[in-house]
C-alpha cells in the first residue's frame, strides 16, 4: 500500500527520555510500565510494552526511545497507555526497541 506524504504527516513519531519503568506482572504478556519526557510542549506520557526479553525496568531510566504521540489513550489491565513505543522483531519476533544512536532533544519528531 502507497501513503501519502500527507498520510506519513500525521503519525507523530517523537523522541523522548524515559523517567520512570517499573514491571508490570498484570499484563497477560511480560511487559513493563514506561514513563517517557517528551519535553515542554508534549510533557510525560506513559505506556506500557512487552519488551522483557532484552530489557530491565531499571535499566531503560535515562534512555532515549522512539513513539508514536499521537494515538488515542488504550487501557491496559488497569493501567491507560497514551503512546506506543517503537520497536523491530528479531529473528524470534521479541522486540528490540527503536532507538537513536546520539542524545536529541526530547520531543523532536521524526522526518
Amino acid at each position: 500500500m502507497t501513503i501519502s506524504f500527507d498520510d506519513f504527516q500525521k503519525v507523530e513519531v517523537r523522541v523522548g527520555t524515559v523517567t520512570r519503568a517499573e514491571p508490570f506482572p498484570e499484563a497477560r504478556k511480560p511487559a513493563i510500565k514506561l514513563w517517557v519526557d517528551f519535553g515542554d510542549a508534549i510533557g510525560e506520557k506513559k505506556t506500557s510494552a512487552q519488551i522483557t526479553k532484552y530489557y530491565q525496568a531499571e535499566a531503560l531510566v535515562g534512555r532515549q526511545v522512539a513513539a508514536v504521540v499521537n494515538f488515542p489513550p488504550k487501557q491496559i489491565g488497569k493501567f491507560m497507555s497514551e503512546i506506543l513505543v517503537l520497536g523491530f522483531p528479531d529473528a524470534e519476533g521479541e522486540v528490540v526497541l527503536l532507538s537513536v544512536d546520539h542524545p536529541v532533544p526530547n520531543g523532536g519528531r521524526l522526518f
